[in-house]
């Protein structure tokens, strides 16, 4: 790396470097040889105060050529279990923290890099990322983003100018990408996997006063961390479930307590419904599917449990009593969050003991149908619009008179319109003046129809990174250096939730011709 530094106009403040001795090695990024900015999210860099918009100065920067003025760069240690199996020695093998940036309103978030070449825990590998997966990951962390779905984001892409060989010779590239911290329950593991239990508390504590200062001085702050990051994970997943998002490799150093969704390899969005959707290519036995996926959170949630067992009490039995009751209760406060967000999506705003069932019908009723998923919610609300509800009761409802449109994104219908008269008389009772409010309940208002279409409007996506189009722009980027799809398909992910003109090929799944969608591990 050049020894001269370059002023981005960050403020930088690098607490993990400072007070996190031992947990990370330092190092510089690679050398490119013709590094290229290709893509700088501009609304991104504004918010973190980055002021320097020079294209030749930020491409020596975000290729990891050239360090920025305040950086301490360093590829972070961690352990994980893979695919259920441990590793305890991980780390960034080709990721390299710049540092810590305090943006104007004084938040903390880490700047790093993905695709910069060795570091000490490379293993063998390159440390490099080829375009196509720097440009998946931009597009995917920036799509979940409008979606109001807690991510890492995409500051900037970076052609290096050399050639990267995978199965072939393929562009490389860098991601710029910030997140609130990349502290794993993976980092966790590597400590606690060694009996380096002083490390397990200093990084607890770090963790604590970066994410979750209200509790430092609860009296149990260990176990109130561990139930703060089951919380967090149980939203964030279910958000995942309500969008159709399968994440693919979700071991537990893919799992951060931030509650981000973080490093986005074999990851897509079902077009279809399918509760198995599985699309990495490695994950032969459904380890990872869509419907698996609250199931393997509480799973990696046990392993950080696990690792706070001597923090949370000296009494061994005691500590394993109170870690499993929090860990046990996830599940509970994953379904609320789903629930919750299910109810939305079909536009009810009072709660009733049935609803769980009511939902889980609709999932049945598509299942092996072929059935759009982000469509059909969006169909849902047109048919809704044009039903007349307000003036009709539970008893008088006749579907014949309201739309069909929905109908016809089923094989067969039968079981969903079965179905949808349950939810149109849900959504009569859902106006019916209750005694005392429920604590589920977002409002207690009567609703108007156009209000309540509204609100399904707002959760349920017109736009989401279609994989056949993710496909498109990766494609024309790679093979022809045009970058133009990519910046189509960003443009529209960023409004998901209204129709924009022009756009209508965005919304449409994928066509028969595009076949049966695999994702790889790795960049």
């Amino acid at each position: 790396m050049n020894s001269m530094k370059i002023d981005l106009g960050l403020t930088f403040d690098n607490s993990y470097a400072k007070e996190l001795e031992g947990f990370y090695a330092s190092c510089t990024g690679a050398q490119a040889p013709d590094p290229e900015l290709i893509k700088l999210n501009v609304s991104l860099a504004a918010s973190i105060g980055l002021k320097n918009t020079n294209p030749e100065q930020l491409a020596e920067v975000f290729s990891g050529s050239q360090a920025p003025i305040g950086a301490s760069s360093l590829a972070q240690v961690y352990a994980g279990h893979q695919f259920g199996g441990f590793s305890p020695q991980l780390g960034d093998g080709r990721a390299l923290l710049l540092g810590e940036v305090l943006d104007e309103g004084g938040k903390r978030v880490d700047v790093q890099l993905k695709g910069s070449g060795r570091t000490p825990f490379s293993r063998g590998g390159d440390g490099k990322a080829v375009l196509g997966a720097v440009l998946r990951e931009y597009i995917l962390s920036e799509a979940m983003y409008a979606l109001n779905i807690p991510t890492t984001r995409a500051l900037a892409v970076v052609t290096t100018g050399e050639q990267i060989m995978r199965t072939q010779l393929l562009p490389g590239a860098v991601l710029t990408r910030v997140a609130s911290s990349h502290i794993r329950v993976g980092t966790f593991q590597f400590f606690s996997s060694r009996g380096e239990q002083d490390k397990v508390k200093q990084l607890a504590d770090y963790a604590i006063e970066r994410h979750y200062p209200e509790l430092k001085n609860s009296p149990q702050v260990y176990l109130d961390f561990l139930c703060a990051v089951c919380d967090k994970q149980a939203e964030l997943v279910a958000r995942w479930l309500l969008v159709g998002f399968v994440h693919g490799v979700m071991n537990t150093d893919n799992m951060t307590i931030s509650g981000e969704t973080i490093d986005y390899g074999p990851c897509a969005f079902m077009d279809d419904y399918d509760p198995k959707a599985v699309f990495s290519s490695i994950d032969r036995d459904g380890r990872y599917s869509y419907n698996n996926q609250p199931i393997l959170a509480q799973w990696n949630l046990a392993r950080l449990a696990e690792t706070l067992l001597p923090l949370i009490s000296d009494d061994e039995e005691k500590a394993v009593a109170k870690a499993t009751e929090s860990v046990t209760k996830f599940w509970d406060v994953y379904q609320g969050y789903w629930l919750t967000g299910m109810r939305e999506k079909l536009g009810i705003s009072t709660a009733e003991e049935g609803d769980l069932a009511l939902c889980e019908q609709l999932l049945e009723s598509m299942s092996g149908q072929e059935v759009d998923f982000s469509q059909l919610f969006r169909q849902l609300a047109n048919d809704l619009e044009t039903s007349n509800l307000e003036s009709k009761s539970a008893e008088d409802i006749n579907l014949e008179s309201t739309s069909r449109e929905s109908d016809k994104l089923f094989n067969d219908a039968a079981k969903f319109i079965q179905w949808k008269k349950l939810w149109m008389a849900r959504l009569c009772r859902d106006d019916q003046p209750r005694e005392k409010p429920l604590s589920e309940t977002p409002s207690q208002e009567k609703r108007s129809l156009p209000d309540r279409v509204a609100m399904m409007n707002a959760v349920n996506p017109v736009y989401i990174p279609r994989n056949h189009q993710v496909e498109h722009a990766i494609e024309a980027a790679e093979q022809r250096a045009d970058y133009q799809p990519f910046e189509n398909l960003l443009r529209v992910l960023e409004n998901p939730y209204t129709p924009q003109a022009g756009a209508e090929e965005y919304a449409k799944s994928a066509p028969t011709t595009f076949g049966p969608y695999t994702t790889f591990c790795g960049t």
